[in-house]
């Protein structure tokens, strides 16, 4: 039999973006049940999109607990009881063999619980893959690196397994920032993440982003992160990605000393983070939106 698959989708004012999201996931060519629980976040529901009767069923639903993402997921994965769950955000698509391939990884794998992919970021009429080379993520590696392939969107897990143990998504993440890879890091120390060597998702970047200017929130978030895992201290590669990206919020914030403080920490100990640099850029005058742009045609991200 199967396994049933239930998929968390966590939405705020994007009605036309989650309609195509919600039928990428009902064009899966799994056999299986996949059920879609869409929570509305600070926004009424749209009981329209309930679908019933089908090996596709949606229910709606609104954020029950703390406002934001990491609320909105909690409600979402406190009203199933699947086999699997899966999250995709209101503005991503899912390519049709997503679900069935990453069962499929979890299948000839059972000592893992936890399984991703690669994806496509668009953004502004351009496609650029992001597909990583070796296939299993540990702990370790993402204290080194975020490892942007590890996409909320792209994620697969046993709930048993996984879920039940870990808890809930930390709603205590200074405005939800980083909420999403302080899960992973609390996944990871349960079982390593295995990626489907293929860009199964496409990531959809656009200015409306809830946290695309937000800097201080992108401080305090990633000083917690910080705070809650001091293994940080032992992986200067990773010590030295996180102030960096502290340094350049800084930069954007207008904390010019602040700023060069950071990225000086972050030169010392890793001369080839290239955040330092973006950072002291911005402190000098670059524009922040235009060098956030240019990184994001390029799939990337600050």
């Amino acid at each position: 039999m199967l396994p049933t698959i239930a998929t968390i989708v966590a939405t705020r004012d994007r009605p036309e973006l989650l309609r195509e999201t919600l039928a990428a996931i009902a064009a899966q060519d799994y056999e299986g049940v996949i059920s879609t629980i869409v929570v509305f976040d600070q926004t009424e529901p749209d009981m329209s999109l309930a679908v019933q009767g089908t090996n596709r069923p949606v229910t709606i639903v609104a954020n029950a607990r703390v406002q934001g993402l990491q609320g909105a997921r909690n409600t979402g994965m406190q009203a199933t009881s699947s086999d699997l769950i899966a999250f995709c955000d209101d503005d991503d698509v899912w390519a049709p063999t997503k679900i069935r391939r990453q069962v499929e990884v979890l299948d000839a794998n059972p000592d893992v619980h936890f399984v991703g992919s690669g994806v496509t970021v668009a953004y502004e009429g351009e496609n650029v893959e992001r597909i990583r080379d070796e296939s299993r993520v540990t702990f370790r590696d993402l204290l080194r690196s975020r490892v942007f392939e590890a996409h909320p969107s792209t994620f697969l897990m046993r709930r048993a397994e996984l879920v039940d143990k870990m808890g809930l998504i930390d709603e205590d993440v200074p405005g939800g920032y980083g909420e999403d890879y302080e899960w992973l890091l609390r996944a990871a120390r349960i079982t390593d993440m295995l990626l489907v060597p293929a860009a199964l998702v496409t990531v959809r970047w656009h200015t409306a982003s809830f946290y695309a200017e937000r800097w201080q929130m992108r401080i305090d978030g990633l000083q917690y992160i910080l705070d809650r895992y001091p293994e940080f201290e032992t992986e200067p590669i990773g010590m030295s990605r996180i102030l960096g990206q502290m340094a350049y919020a800084k930069a954007s914030l207008g904390d010019r000393r602040g700023a060069l403080e950071l990225a000086k920490k972050t030169l010392k100990l890793n001369p080839k983070e290239g955040r330092a640099a973006l950072a002291m850029a911005v402190a000098a005058g670059v524009p922040s939106a235009t060098v956030v742009s240019q990184l994001q045609k390029r799939g990337k991200s600050v």
